[in-house]
């Protein structure tokens, strides 16, 4: 009977705090619907799961900096030429990197052939 008791009181001695507990922690919630307080906690506990992988995440963006910026520096001109070269990407397909390294760049068959320049003369109706 005992531990009984002593259980009894203990719970009901704790369950102040917890209400109070409670309490602080929706007074900085005043206003908010039942959903609004989930959406929030959610959000809460999502951000604290993945703060560990962001900050590896900034770390390996940290670490691959220089990489980058030397492919920018190495690649920059090439892909300015290519951007000039194409003027809708749409009508074309992915590219295809072949057996032996090339990459083709293939033009869809349903596109429209490419304009053609006009001679001497000619109006384009």
């Amino acid at each position: 009977m005992k531990p009984i008791t002593l259980a009894l009181v203990l719970s009901l001695g704790l369950a102040p705090n917890l209400v109070s507990a409670q309490e602080e922690e929706l007074d900085g919630a005043e206003g908010l619907s039942l959903m609004e307080q989930g959406a929030r906690l959610f959000m809460r506990g999502i951000m604290q799961e993945m703060e560990p992988a962001l900050k590896e995440l900034e770390g390996l963006a940290e670490d691959m900096k220089p990489a980058m910026r030397d492919f920018a520096d190495n690649m920059g001109p090439a892909l300015r030429k290519l951007l000039e070269e194409v003027d809708d990407w749409s009508v074309y397909d992915a590219p295809e990197m072949q057996p032996n390294g090339d990459i083709i760049i293939r033009r869809k068959p349903e596109a429209a052939p490419p304009d053609r320049p006009l001679e001497d003369g000619e109006i384009e109706l």
